[in-house]
């Protein structure tokens, strides 16, 4: 057999070996099951038309810059009043995910102003908040001192004082409601799941729609099973089984984040553990997450909603008879399912393990040639070792791949997320980055085992490597290995495709 031929057979029983060994040490797959067809959401009766008459948005308003100190910090803020006598309802925005800057708030802020309703926007805390740590009950605790700000002034009714919050902010305001200084909440595109199932739930629903190959499926759900935030098992049950003030729920049906029937039966579930009746749910039609049409102007209807709901309080309370849910009809074709957790071998502090000693290999191959050569030592061993350069070369485009590949997967699983948020339907970009990360998957198999062979082929023609060459050798391909059995855990040599 030719030298091509063995080489051939050893890259095939290679990829064999880790597509086994990736199947061996997978957890149990994502695979949510269909959703049970329920008859109630499929004929909602239409809303109420008095809910979203015209309401008038043309009052004159003050606006007002401060700073309130909460817990480690202060946040700055902005309040908007009308200008009209008397006292008025008022309502805190809480955030999403995210920066969350009150900028986000001031196109809807300043219409519910001129619309009769005093609103309070500020910025997220910075403090104690990141992507990797989220504590919901320190950012409940930031909405109740604002509404304590509220409450101070002589414009508003203090009866009339609530909270606000989108996506995120639904978790926050069912905990910062335990405190009745709270009158009422809206929660807009509410999951009232998990975190990780409700982000689970929204990468599923979209590689559904995109026709992702099923592979990239199990990367993305072996991707969330070894993430270790605490904040994404975070339970909402028991803080919705306390809320007592009047609800008023808000979902876009063009919104592909929210599983809307599993959101809106756990709303339901919590609210009659409480004892409270005083719910309206309503489905908007053609509305995104955030009540937009696909992410311009909001969608016709939901400002008018929310205006009408919030000036109408405590009569709009209860909601009309035989109404509490209505609307457009909602869509959910999946159950919300758990990602089956990571097994300890392929946990976060693991996985940032071994990409950190790859990275040093990768890094410390040239370095060491660079300290070597500026010390004036070995310096004609190139020279002496005819081998040594086509070697290195190998060596340089295999770590070259390899770096190339934890991109093309970190640019992937980026690109995955933004038409989940976008609701983008660009299959072909998606089928693409897939094929660019298999295919860079397998260059850098093919790599390793050349390399190999080069090395092996060049010690038997009688290359005596120096030990910097030899440190060199055994980094790259050592390096390359574990990211050989990374690739093979997440499925990059497995099938289906």
């Amino acid at each position: 057999m030719s030298d091509r031929g063995r080489l051939s057979v050893a890259i095939g029983v290679l990829l064999a070996a880790l597509a086994a060994t990736g199947y061996l040490l997978s957890p149990p797959a994502f695979d949510p099951p269909r959703l049970t067809e329920n008859t109630s959401f499929q004929h909602l009766p239409p809303q109420p038309a008095t809910e979203y008459r015209p309401v008038r948005h043309d009052g004159a308003i003050t606006s007002r810059e401060l700073t309130v100190p909460v817990k480690d910090v202060s946040l700055d803020a902005t309040i908007r009043a009308p200008l009209t006598p008397g006292r008025h309802p008022a309502m805190v925005f809480v955030q999403g995910s995210g920066p969350g800057l009150r900028g986000e708030f001031t196109t809807q802020a300043t219409w519910l102003a001129r619309a009769g309703v005093v609103t309070l926007t500020y910025d997220k805390r910075t403090v104690g908040y990141d992507f990797r740590h989220r504590d919901f009950n320190l950012l409940a605790d930031d909405a109740l001192r604002m509404i304590e700000v509220l409450k101070q002034r002589p414009d508003v009714d203090p009866a009339r004082v609530g909270l606000w919050g989108v996506s995120e902010g639904s978790w926050v305001i069912p905990l910062a409601a335990r405190n009745l200084d709270v009158g009422f909440a809206v929660l807009v595109s509410s999951p009232n799941v998990t975190p990780l199932r409700q982000v689970a739930w929204a990468l599923n629903e979209q590689l559904e729609r995109l026709h992702a190959p099923a592979g990239v499926r199990e990367l993305l759900g072996k991707a969330m099973g070894g993430v270790g935030f605490d904040f994404l098992r975070y339970n909402p049950d028991p803080a919705l089984e306390e809320i007592t003030q009047p609800v008023l729920a808000l979902y876009g049906t063009m919104d592909p984040s929210i599983p809307f029937v599993e959101s809106t039966q756990k709303l339901t579930a919590g609210l009659k553990a409480a004892g409270n009746s005083d719910y309206t749910i309503r489905f908007i039609g053609g509305a995104d997450h955030a009540m937009r049409v696909n992410g311009g102007p909001f969608t016709k209807g939901y400002l008018e909603t929310l205006a009408n709901w919030v000036l109408g309080l405590p009569a709009t309370a209860p909601p009309p008879q035989g109404a509490q849910i209505a609307g457009a009809t909602p869509v959910q074709r999946y159950e919300t399912a758990d990602v089956p957790q990571a097994p300890w071998y392929a946990g976060g502090a693991i996985l940032t393990l071994v990409l950190t000693l790859t990275t040093v290999a990768y890094v410390a191959a040239p370095v060491t040639e660079f300290v070597v050569r500026l010390r004036g030592r070995d310096v004609l061993a190139p020279a002496r070792s005819p081998q040594w350069p086509a070697i290195r070369r190998r060596l340089r485009r295999m770590a070259w791949t390899g770096v190339g590949l934890l991109a093309a997967v970190v640019a992937f699983i980026m690109l995955i997320v933004l038409f989940s948020v976008n609701q983008a339907g660009a299959w072909p970009a998606v089928l693409s980055g897939w094929l660019v990360v298999r295919v860079l998957a397998l260059l850098m198999l093919v790599q390793e085992v050349t390399a190999a062979a080069a090395v092996y082929t060049a010690v038997q023609d009688g290359w005596m490597p120096g030990r910097w060459q030899r440190f060199s050798v055994a980094a790259v391909l050592g390096g390359t290995g574990g990211l050989l059995l990374i690739a093979a855990y997440y499925g990059l040599f497995g099938f289906p495709w």
